[in-house]
């Protein structure tokens, strides 16, 4: 199982984006448990993103919410994390 680190950034952005929709709460929570057990698993549309984001990868978290993030390896480890 991967470890998932949530920037401050992305809690902020997280804390308004459900303030306008409640309900994706529930769904980016769960989008975050299944990117811990399989980042590339088919149903998250995980791909690379190009131009500005070069490097970044996104997930799909509903119709029209994508969560952007990247994977680095653990410095102690050399194991990959999120």
């Amino acid at each position: 199982m991967r470890k998932v680190v949530l920037t401050s950034k992305f809690k902020r952005s997280l804390k308004k984006f459900v303030q306008r929709n409640a309900i994706l709460q529930g769904q980016v929570e769960k989008t975050l448990l299944q990117m811990a057990e399989d980042v590339f698993a088919p149903s998250l549309m995980t791909h690379r993103l190009k131009g500005e984001f070069d490097g970044l990868r996104a997930c799909s978290c509903g119709y029209d919410c994508r969560i952007i993030f990247s994977l680095e390896n653990n410095k102690e480890t050399q194991k990959e994390h999120q």
